[in-house]
């Protein structure tokens, strides 16, 4: 069973995003595997507190990216090969640096600057440092 106690809702957007961007997160981390169990759309949605219509929304949406699959009356699992796991790596990692240049560019960071600052973080220092 996929767990999300990890799940934290922030204002990045809509909360079924929020939910779709979070079970992409697990697969590509590894989390979550082919045949992983969801939550039924009422536990995920009284354990979230949020309106049972979100939950379904993201369930839907998670169908038509063949990401789950669910059956009437059934539970959804999880439905997952290679190829798709590498489609949504690409698809997530480019939504989520192309946001992060888009904040950087309207801050007005240079390229130059951008890089070192991600050099610098990705080998373990600080962001306070100088840019």
């Amino acid at each position: 069973m996929i767990l999300f106690d990890k799940f934290i809702m922030d204002d990045s957007g809509p909360i079924y995003a929020q939910i779709i961007r979070y079970v992409k997160r697990g697969i590509v981390a590894g989390n979550i595997g082919d045949g992983d169990e969801m939550p039924s759309r009422r536990v995920l949605s009284s354990l979230l507190g949020v309106n049972p219509n979100t939950i379904q929304k993201a369930y839907r949406i998670l169908e038509e990216e063949g990401i789950i699959q669910s059956h009437a009356g059934a539970k959804s699992y999880v439905v997952l090969d290679p190829e798709k796991v590498t489609k949504i790596r690409a698809e997530l990692i480019a939504t989520e640096v192309g946001a992060m240049i888009g904040a950087m560019k309207q801050s007005g960071v240079s390229k130059e600057e951008a890089l070192e600052l991600i050099s610098r973080l990705w080998d373990g220092g600080t962001p306070s440092e100088h840019v």
